[in-house]
């Protein structure tokens, strides 16, 4: 089994994200933390094999706890779960070693191909016979995701929503999301709605001088 440390602060979502964790087959949760400092002193004291890290810790970075573990000689990888986007941070949290990077808000279908090629990666074994094996063996953690939304649903809409979402943070109705990217009010609504079924929004009803109260939609982090 492989052992999973996750450290997130937000207690909704580190349930969320042990829950996530617990309906993968080979894996196990080692334990919930909620800062780096805790973090540092679980693994220093009990067996983990990967960190589902946030980044935006109360009492340090993320990128500073990576650099910990890698100082104490802890042979534990990281997955970084966080929604920072800047590219410097990205390049910076590969040369720490982080393993994979997963943006926030993220379902459980991502979550889910970013351990199971952490599997397949962990699992290998053995010596190799050429540089294509080593070639395929780092491919694993790299290779593009597979797509896991309904049928008809796209990846770059469903991206694009989700950004727009994300920086509304009084909420959104469907007619405002489609006009920000260019859409119709239905396509909007579809995946604003598959956000709240997923649980990376929160439906709420607005009421307005007259008629049925609209449906709005606020981000949630997970």
């Amino acid at each position: 089994m492989i052992k999973v440390l996750v450290v997130e602060d937000e207690p909704v979502a580190a349930d969320a994200h042990r829950v996530y964790v617990e309906r993968m087959p080979g894996f196990t949760v080692a334990g919930v933390v909620h800062s780096g400092g805790d973090a540092l002193r679980f693994c220093e004291r009990e067996p983990v094999d990967l960190v589902l890290l946030d980044f935006y810790l109360p009492d340090t970075h993320g990128l500073a706890v990576c650099r910990s573990l890698r100082a104490a000689g802890l042979p534990i990888d990281v997955i970084a779960v966080t929604s920072a986007r800047d590219l410097a941070l990205v390049k910076a949290a590969v040369s720490v070693g982080v393993v994979q990077y997963l943006l926030k808000p993220f379902t459980f279908a991502s979550l889910r191909e970013k351990l199971e090629r952490y599997a397949e990666f962990h699992g290998a074994s053995g010596e190799v016979t050429g540089q294509a094996e080593i070639d395929r063996a780092l491919g694993t953690l790299r290779a593009t995701e597979r797509q896991a939304l309904p049928k008809g649903m796209s990846a770059q809409t469903l991206e694009s929503i989700t950004e727009v979402l994300a920086s509304a943070a009084d909420g959104l109705s469907a007619g405002a999301a489609a006009t920000a990217i260019g859409a119709s009010r239905v396509t909007a609504r579809r995946y604003l709605e598959y956000l709240a079924d997923n649980g990376l929004a929160q439906r709420e009803p607005r009421y307005g001088q007259v008629g049925r109260p609209e449906v709005w939609y606020k981000p949630k982090t997970v």
